[in-house]
């Protein structure tokens, strides 16, 4: 929807907790037993109105995660019955997002867990307004009638949602299956017709595309790909911008600790995105991963960790600093290239105490990560404790690395790249947190762009060969 939701928008069940718990311990309650209900389902339902009260929307979306039946959503489902029975009829509507297994070897959709998860929603005094079938495939009218009998809504209720190629098609799928004119009756609103031309156009994007680019994304947390779902979405924003569908494949870079000559499977990519992370396991894959990138001149982008790595790898190739390292990973490195931010070492308690949010970005004119953005100041959101050392970037400085952008204070280093011609670059910041599908981040479609020229130029060679 292209907007900037407020933490508040995020109603966790710590926060909620918490809260109840303290305002207990100050004596906000004056010695009344503290119970599930009232006292967690009115702070659910208090910070839902907050909302409300804050942003004046015109519809508020209140996504209940989890699955129906689970212990943790419990308290949230029951703030959710007592809100609708508290508000007017016409202002709420439920609508229940539902798995519909394809079984593949009788070529049909199951509804069996659809009718239970309603039965189950039912038997907490929820009743769904609409029911939103997930699925392989299309529901078809058989199956939309069959949970329309045993779920207890309207057939024009049930809508179908099946995999589709490009995510943001969904909107389109909805409204061509009513599902906007029956919540508008439902909530006795005017009906109106949808202003679509513009997010048509973005789909249109998302799947017309003139040329393909293969980007590795090296990394720790391969095993499940939505670790890294913001960078995968702020990729194919970038793709979809320039024309390009881009192919994605996650590598796990312990292989490349046990076998070094995997490297070379590199070669096969038209650039690398080194991805974000912690801890110890899969680093020196991914410093190789690093090391390949400056060796052999593809197009890199590193992000937040990645950034880091970066540094590390250049200060072992080219510094000949052998045993440069993050004092995250070693902390008895000889050479501390990558270390613990100042205000982060009175740090003990870890729970949300990171540099966090937005902050302004200093760029440099000049160099790539300018040409990317076209200002010397932005915004952008930043997650991290530990950063690039000052000093050992200064001596990187004089052997063709650039340190293209800093904080405000000019202490800490925001962005690094190489002087050459190669579009090598790492970046501190998370640009993907604001990547948007009609407003893709500036720094992804410049690696993109690289990328695409990557290819084409390889393409030219082994055609003049």
């Amino acid at each position: 929807m292209d907007k900037n939701i407020h933490p508040c928008n995020n109603i966790t069940s710590g926060q909620v907790y918490l809260s109840v718990i303290l305002r207990e311990r100050i004596g906000k309650y004056l010695g009344k037993t503290v119970q599930i209900i009232p006292h967690i389902t009115d702070e659910i339902k208090n910070r839902i109105r907050q909302v409300a009260m804050r942003e004046k929307p015109d519809i508020l979306i209140i996504e209940v995660g989890g699955t129906v039946g689970d212990i943790e959503a419990m308290p949230f489902l029951e703030a959710i019955r007592q809100f609708r029975l508290e508000e007017p009829k016409e202002n709420t509507a439920l609508v229940h997002v539902t798995l519909l297994p394809f079984l593949k070897t009788v070529g049909e959709l199951k509804t069996k867990p659809t009718q239970h998860s309603v039965k189950v929603l039912q038997g907490m005094g929820l009743q769904p307004d609409v029911i939103v079938g997930r699925a392989e495939i299309p529901l078809n009218q058989k199956i939309k009638e069959k949970i329309s009998l045993y779920c207890n809504v309207p057939v024009e209720a049930v809508i179908s949602n099946p995999d589709t190629d490009c995510v943001y098609e969904l909107p389109l799928l909805f409204e061509e299956q009513g599902l906007g004119d029956y919540l508008s009756k439902i909530l006795n609103l005017q009906k109106r017709p949808p202003s679509l031309q513009n997010w048509k156009q973005v789909v249109y994007k998302f799947k017309n595309f003139n040329d393909t680019v293969k980007i590795a994304m090296p990394g720790k947390y391969t095993a499940i790909i939505d670790s890294y779902i913001s960078i995968n979405e702020a990729l194919k924003h970038a793709g979809a911008h320039l024309g390009v569908k881009v192919l994605l494949e996650w590598i796990e870079t312990e292989m490349f600790e046990e076998d070094p000559d995997k490297l070379s499977i590199l070669d096969n990519f038209d650039g690398i995105l080194l991805t974000p992370g912690f801890g110890k396991r899969g680093v020196e894959g991914m410093i190789a991963t690093a090391d390949y990138a400056i060796l052999k001149g593809k197009p890199f982008l590193g992000i937040c960790f990645g950034a880091q790595l970066l540094f590390i790898a250049f200060c072992r190739r080219v510094l000949g600093l052998k045993n440069a390292n993050s004092t995250e990973i070693d902390p008895n490195t000889p050479h501390p290239v990558v270390d613990m931010l100042p205000e982060q070492r009175r740090v003990e308690a870890k729970g949300g105490t990171m540099r966090l949010g937005g902050h302004k970005i200093y760029i440099k004119r000049g160099t790539k990560l300018f040409e990317a953005y076209g200002k010397e100041v932005v915004v952008e959101r930043f997650r991290h404790r530990y950063h690039i050392i000052k000093k050992y970037a200064e001596k990187a400085e004089s052997k063709n690395l650039v340190v293209s952008a800093y904080d405000e204070t000019g202490n800490i280093i925001n962005a690094i790249e190489l002087a050459n011609d190669s579009w090598i670059v790492g970046v501190q910041f998370h640009p993907e947190f604001k990547s948007r599908p009609n407003r893709p981040s500036p720094i992804y479609v410049s690696f993109i762009k690289e990328a695409l020229k990557h290819k084409r130029n390889r393409r030219g060679a082994n055609t003049n060969v």
